[in-house]
This record gives C-alpha cells, structure tokens and sequence, in this order.
C-alpha cells in the first residue's frame, strides 16, 4: 500500500525490520539529544566531542534495551511461578536489574569513554547519570505516546 504525502516523497508501508530501524535510530537521536543537553546546561556531566556523545547515545541504547530485556525475561520466570515469595521476588529482582544496571552502564561508559564523557556530583556521579537515564526513558516515552496518537487520529 503507498500514500502519498503532500510536500513529502511517496511512502510504502514499513516491514518490520524498517519499523525497528526508525523505533531505534529514533531513540538514539533522543537520547543523543538528551545528553548533548545535559552537557551544555548542568555542570555535572561533561562529554567531548560531538562523536563521542553519538556512540555513548549509541551504547546506552544498547544497554538499556539489554537490561529491559534481561528484566522481562527473569519477570517471566517468576510470573510462572504461583506463590508469594515469587511474586515478591518478581518485584525485588525487577527493582534491583532495573537499578543495578544503571551502576554497570555507568562502569560501561567509563570503560569505553574515559574522561570524554563525565558524571560528577554526588555518589561520584552515580545520582548525575540516574538522573541523565530517567530523562531518556521519559523523553522516549513522550515520543512513543505521541507517535501513538497520530496513530489513533488519522
């Protein structure tokens, strides 16, 4: 199926590898936004040249589609078990990859970046990345529902 868009090239309709393509070439330009901002306006993280915010964009990409994945994957095993130490767990171990895994990203930048790209502040920067993380994810999540909603109105 094509439609025509006016001002715009012809458009088909996307496979699914084309629709992942743009879901995450999408999500790095966001989150590449996210941390060029946060370098020019908040003193507490720092990164040099424009290339290596690209690949940290890149990697932390990356990184938190792994962890979403890792923590769907152990949701999975508890949400087959029926007893209320599983359901406790299922929560703890969620909490604890989601927040774990922002100290092994933070370590993950820091091995492939060096001083290029810098969290400073309190917790020797740990509170600075959590803080760089969570407006990813919320600036992400902003797109997806307005993607949602053009969506529903057309």
């Amino acid at each position: 199926m094509t439609e025509e868009i006016p001002g715009i090239a012809l458009t088909e309709e996307m496979n699914n590898s084309q629709k992942l393509f743009v879901r995450y070439l999408v999500a790095v330009l966001i989150d590449l936004t996210v941390l060029n901002l946060f370098d020019e306006f908040w003193d507490l993280v720092a990164i040099g040249p424009f290339s290596i915010s690209v690949l940290a964009a890149i990697l932390l990409q990356v990184l938190l589609k792994a962890t979403l994945v890792l923590e769907h994957k152990v949701a999975a095993y508890f949400n087959s078990k029926t007893s209320g130490f599983a359901r406790f767990m299922r929560f703890f171990t969620a909490w604890l990859i989601l927040f774990g895994s922002k100290f092994v990203m933070l370590g993950a930048i820091d091995f492939a970046f060096g001083d290029d790209v810098l969290f400073t502040g309190p917790e020797h920067g740990v509170v600075s990345f959590i803080v760089v993380i969570m407006v990813m994810l919320a600036a992400e999540e902003v797109a997806v529902r307005i993607y949602g909603r053009l969506g529903t109105n057309s």
